[in-house]
Parts: structure tokens; sequence; C-alpha cells
């Protein structure tokens, strides 16, 4: 796969240890594009890092709080991605755009530097990642619209379903799963979900509660 102006043919392609930025609610998957604004110090010294070398930051969730001024414990698994957009502000903040990878666990946490964390990881398990649309004819297309139309109805919002009309199955469930306003275990669980149907079935069964329930959910936040 292309990402940006790099090749990403397999795990042997990325490095074995890379920055990670953890941050709830945040869901990077392959070949989705995370926008994100920077501006705490450790964070922009992350970028320029990565900048300065291979492009590469895991996004990753916390797996819990923080205590006693520690650093709150990582999620399992992570979304390795490259930044493909990046804009300095007047004010010294970075706008980046991050295209998602690969998935990857987590194997250990390095010592960080500059105030920002580095982890051993490995995709390793996560070899189908690196093929577009690996999986995706297994997807129900039908049914997942559906439910997102209903979602739509429910709370008086539109679509272009002309553009969706022509979105590919990988692009349209990736989307709507980095887009779902659900929380971070729910995020989580479409991270962790074995294939593109699986992530599906996992969506169309969270939105389906949360039609049942009545729950609009709202709209997901800007990541910062």
């Amino acid at each position: 796969m292309q990402v940006g102006k790099a090749h990403y043919e397999g795990p042997r392609d990325i490095p074995d240890s890379v920055p990670v930025f953890p941050l709830a609610g945040a869901l990077l998957l392959p070949r989705g594009q995370m926008p994100l604004n920077i501006f705490e110090p450790r964070y922009l010294a992350m970028v320029d890092e990565a900048m300065a070398g291979n492009r590469l930051i895991g996004m990753i969730q916390p797996a819990g709080s923080a205590s006693d001024g520690d650093e709150p414990a990582l999620s399992a698994i992570g979304c390795v991605g490259r930044v493909t957009s990046y804009a300095e502000t007047d004010d010294g903040r970075y706008m980046i755009c991050l295209t998602g990878i690969a998935r990857f666990k987590l194997v250990a946490e390095l010592p960080g530097r500059a105030g920002f964390r580095i982890c051993r990881v490995s995709t390793e398990d996560f070899n189908a990642d690196f093929a577009e649309n690996a999986g995706a004819e297994a997807v129900e297309r039908t049914k997942l619209l559906d439910v997102f139309r209903a979602y739509l109805e429910a709370n008086r919002l539109e679509a272009d379903w002309d553009n969706i009309g022509r979105t590919s199955n990988e692009t349209l469930v990736n989307a709507l799963s980095m887009m779902s306003p659900y929380g971070p275990a729910e995020k989580q669980a479409l991270l962790e979900a074995a294939d593109l149907r699986a992530r599906a079935e996992t969506l169309i069964a969270l939105t389906e509660m949360s039609l049942a329930r009545g729950g609009d959910g709202g709209p997901s936040p800007l990541l910062q």
C-alpha cells in the first residue's frame, strides 16, 4: 500500500518502535485519515521527531486513568499512521493529518523522550491491514447502510448518497467507524475487530443498540 510518498508492503516496513499519542476516543484505522490539532509541548516535540524521521506515529487509547502523577496504562492494540499533511499555525500549533497504515500490538513501553512516550510494537498479527479492501466482499453493505440511514433519520441528518454509493466497502466501514459517536470502549472494540466484516457487524450492533435506547449519541468530537 502507498501512503503519501512511502510504500508499506507488510510488517517488515514498520519499525519496531514508534512514538505513540495516547488519546481517549481516538480511532485510526488502515487508510483512514485523522486530523489532529497538536498544541502540548511534548506532542509538538513528538511531531518534530516524526517529521525529521519516518513520519510515523502510533495512535493508541489509554487503558485507564492516570494515578499519582503516573502516565495512564495503554491499550493492548493501536494503529500506526503516517503524517501525510502538516501545517504550523501562527500561535505555534501543528495541524496534521495521520493516514492509517496498520494496527499494532503493544509489546513494551520504552524510555520516552521530551515527555512523549515510545513503544515497541508489532504488526505481525495484522498482515491483512496492508492489503487494500481485504475481506471487503464479505461486508453486509445493505444492512450497514440501512442502519446508517436509520441513524441519520433519528438525528435529522442528511448524507450524500451518490457519493456513498461510489464508496468502497472498506472505506465505508472504516470511515463510519472512525466518525461514530461512541465511547472509548466501543471505539476499541471497532479497532480490535478481527476483520472488516466483524468491524461492520460490531458497528451495526452498536448503532442498533443506540437507536433502541432512543439515544442519538451526539456528533463525534474534534480530536485535540
